[in-house]
């Protein structure tokens, strides 16, 4: 008889919730562990099974920490705030809302469904009002420090959506969402300032246990280079005007045969002569209809020459400055010196346009040289090595007062806010004056207001600018009508569940310091240079203003492999290859599907959905069930019999390997290992109550509702899923005898099986009976043994 699991998960899931097993308590007297899932954007379609790789491996690690004494925080809520959820008001004038509890609503009860251990009681959402009203004081905190501020910037503007993207939101020159055409317009803008925090969140990445591909990532993000600030003077320019460029290789300064200006720069206008005019003008146009990354990424360089030089500022000679839009205005000073000789994109513009290319590093045959060398045709450095002649030239600049040294960052600032109706709204006045100043306190959550159009204007006027009692404050002032991006909310959310009822602060100094930082933070590594550094740099923040009681919020992160669809691609719905859970659920059960994800493969390792694979995994739970009980559903096991020795070692060893196995997250080999004990109990044609209840107990993180049973009908004390974990005696973990390999002369030859016990003199005499051994030995003496009990045997002769 197999048993009914429909009937067996709606029964603990009732028992669990009416219990509050899984509710998370400050308890200075116990371990704390916060156990932390990137929260779901509460999309119509639901879950599919995808969704599922993500929040089974961080609730098995939850449920084995509480049966290991710890006090386990694993909450859940939703990323609310996003734009499906407007793009489906435009089209049907129903708020987002509406769509998005609804869609909430959804998300709860299929998560609940799977016996996910989340304390339901801190569940978040990030569009109500008593969430985002901790938003904006967050906000408010960045204004106050200087940190918010407000400035013309060149943004990535979507025509169709009528909003500005960041540029994570941009793939391929269109938007992430809906793939349509993205243009660079300039609109006055919220920046957060992170370049502030540059430094710091690189410092930060050598504190934190993350992967390394991920920390490098961030590092080359954030982008920190070491050089020197340089000024080129404009020919025929006015006293003291001057080109300021940023270089990493100021030894290359005199290989310098052009300049390039982005097309935005202030002094294009300046440098462009009458000839040259109308070109100039039409590039700069052009230029403003490619989004930031097709200029990064073209194929193709192209430029238009100003018809204006700069003056080399050592050797005065004159410099033709072009402009071209590879450059970008808001990433360095917006111009650079173009040295072809050794750079490998000065080059390809060089031969392009037929521009100079000097020799400037002694090094290698063919140019661009790109390498380390000796400097050459370069005055004072001539002779000099890379790194000593950056350092002469750097020091050249400063006594000649031509620039200064510099650390400079890729990073770039935040730009924070989007013409759009579905997000947190800014709480910002501004004054007639033109002044700024924050929203009193008392005022917060600034809410929302009724609108009757959710789109913006086609020229990017935001929805709240047309609601005049929003706009227009009692003070005579006037509200921001912009709101805030998404990862607004998911840049402080894991602060909120730690004390998620506060009504007088986001949460209280005693609830953070306890349960933070997270212990384990599991999602996706499209996050890297997005919401997981603007998080790092929120928690900063707060830590500077004494609200946090330490400066890295995730101290542990993973990331989990995709789950692909039957046809080898991520499941999506555009593909149509999305496998609903509900129905897998219906038919194989929950626990089912906990184990085959958790079986599948490595857990960061992309794996591909099978539906006969989850079959088999069905049966073994069969298999386990009927271990216990027979076809009447009565209880079968046996509290007389007695355990044989091979058994019993086989149990303690599996405890210990199914415990290790679930700190490594290496799931697949401990569903393997209770696999290999339940056809050994089976073989063994016995059903010992105390080794039935032990494999409940290692079942029960990975498939709780049927382990919950098992236990129950075994006469089990309480619940299995708080109930201590199963302790192991070492000494039964370890095999009586051990398969060693022998050497001779350090070749593999055959080996032995010994005890860790077993002499040397006694391990060379089993080695010499070996066929393998005594041949590779000969008539030759043995002149030097080195042995390991239980790991090696080598034989040296000669």
């Amino acid at each position: 008889m197999n048993f009914k699991h429909l009937e067996i998960e709606n029964k603990w899931q009732k028992v669990w919730a009416d219990s509050q097993c899984f509710a998370a308590h400050l308890d200075s007297k116990r371990p704390k562990f916060y156990a932390l899932d990137m929260f779901p954007y509460p999309s119509g379609a639901g879950l599919h099974v995808g969704h599922l790789a993500s929040y089974t491996p961080t609730d098995i690690l939850a449920r084995y920490k509480r049966t290991r004494g710890f006090n386990v925080l694993h909450p859940m809520g939703y990323d609310a705030f996003g734009l499906p959820a407007e793009q489906y008001a435009i089209q049907t004038g129903i708020h987002p809302a509406i769509t998005t509890n609804k869609a909430i609503s959804n998300f709860r009860r299929q998560l609940q469904s799977f016996g996910y251990s989340f304390d339901w009681k801190r569940e978040v959402s990030t569009c109500d009002p008593s969430f985002y009203k901790w938003t904006q004081f967050i906000f408010l905190k960045l204004y106050e420090r200087g940190l918010a501020y407000q400035k013309e910037a060149p943004v990535n503007w979507c025509p169709e959506l009528r909003t500005v993207l960041a540029n994570e939101e941009v793939v391929d020159g269109k938007s992430e969402r809906g793939g349509h055409p993205v243009i660079r317009v300039n609109m006055r803008q919220w920046m957060l300032k992170i370049t502030a925090y540059a430094e710091r969140l690189l410092q930060g990445l050598d504190t934190i246990d993350w992967p390394e591909a991920t920390k490098e990532a961030q590092r080359n993000w954030i982008g920190k280079s070491e050089g020197a600030l340089l000024r080129f003077g404009i020919d025929g320019g006015q006293a003291g005007s001057s080109i300021e460029i940023f270089t990493t290789r100021p030894d290359t300064i005199f290989g310098v045969t052009f300049m390039v200006l982005a097309p935005e720069h202030p002094l294009v206008a300046q440098l462009t002569t009458k000839d040259q005019k109308n070109g100039v003008q039409a590039y700069v146009e052009r230029s403003k209809q490619r989004s930031e990354i097709d200029r990064k990424v073209a194929a193709e360089k192209t430029g238009v020459f100003t018809g204006g030089y700069a003056l080399h500022p050592f050797t005065k000679a004159r410099i033709p400055v072009w402009i071209a839009d590879y450059v970008l205005m808001d990433y360095g000073t917006g111009a650079i010196m173009a040295v072809p000789g050794h750079d490998a994109r000065d080059f390809e513009f060089a031969k392009k346009f037929n521009l100079p290319i000097e020799k400037v590093v002694e090094g290698g045959d063919d140019l661009p040289f790109e390498g380390d060398g000796i400097a050459v045709n370069s005055q004072f450095l001539n002779g000099l090595e890379k790194k000593a002649a950056i350092l002469r030239a750097i020091d050249e600049i400063e006594i000649r007062k031509l620039g200064e040294r510099k650390v400079q960052y890729k990073l770039r600032d935040w730009l924070f806010s989007r013409q759009r109706y579905w997000g947190e709204p800014i709480p910002i006045l501004h004054e007639r004056n033109g002044q700024t100043r924050p929203l009193p306190f008392e005022e917060l959550p600034l809410t929302l207001p009724e609108v009757a159009n959710y789109e913006p204007s086609e020229k990017g006027e935001p929805p709240l600018a047309r609601v005049s009692d929003f706009v227009h404050h009692r003070s005579g002032a006037e509200r921001d009508v912009n709101t805030m991006p998404g990862s607004a909310g998911s840049s402080w959310y894991f602060l909120r569940y730690t004390d998620p009822h506060n009504s007088a602060a986001p949460f209280s100094f005693d609830a953070q310091k306890y349960w933070m930082p997270v212990d384990l933070y599991l999602g996706g590594a499209e996050h890297t240079v997005g919401h997981l550094l603007y998080s790092r740099f929120w928690h900063k923040v707060l830590y500077d203003c004494g609200l946090v009681s330490c400066e890295e919020p995730f101290q542990k992160l993973v990331h989990q492999g995709v789950v692909m669809g039957p046809d080898g691609q991520r499941m999506s719905k555009s593909r149509g290859n999305v496998v609903n859970p509900d129905d897998v659920r219906a038919e194989y059960g929950a626990d089912a599907c906990r184990v085959y994800i958790s079986f599948l493969g490595p857990f960061d390792k992309d794996k591909p959905w099978d539906t006969k694979g989850i079959e088999g995994v069905r049966r073994f739970l069969d298999r386990v069930w009927r271990l216990c009980f027979n076809e009447n559903g009565e209880c079968i096991a046996d509290d007389s019999v007695v355990v044989p020795d091979s058994l019993n070692r086989l149990l303690h060893k599996t405890i210990k390997k199914v415990g290790d196995d679930i700190e490594s997250l290496s799931f697949n080999t401990a569903v393997s290992a209770m696999m290999i004990l339940t056809n050994e109990v089976y073989k063994a044609d016995i059903r010992p109550r105390t080794v039935l209840q032990k494999l409940s107990q290692l079942l029960a993180p990975f498939a709780p509702h049927v382990a919950e049973e098992i236990w129950n009908r075994l006469g089990g004390e309480g619940l299995v899923s708080i109930a201590p974990w199963p302790s192991y005696d070492p000494k039964l973990t370890v095999d009586d005898t051990i398969e060693m390999g022998v050497q001779v002369n350090g070749k593999h030859r055959g080996s032995i099986r010994v005890t860790l016990a077993t002499s040397e003199e006694d391990a060379i005499h089993l080695a010499r009976m070996q066929n393998t051994v005594a041949n590779a030995i000969g008539s030759m003496a043995i002149t030097k043994v080195i042995y390991k009990a239980g790991k090696i045997l080598n034989l040296i002769v000669k």
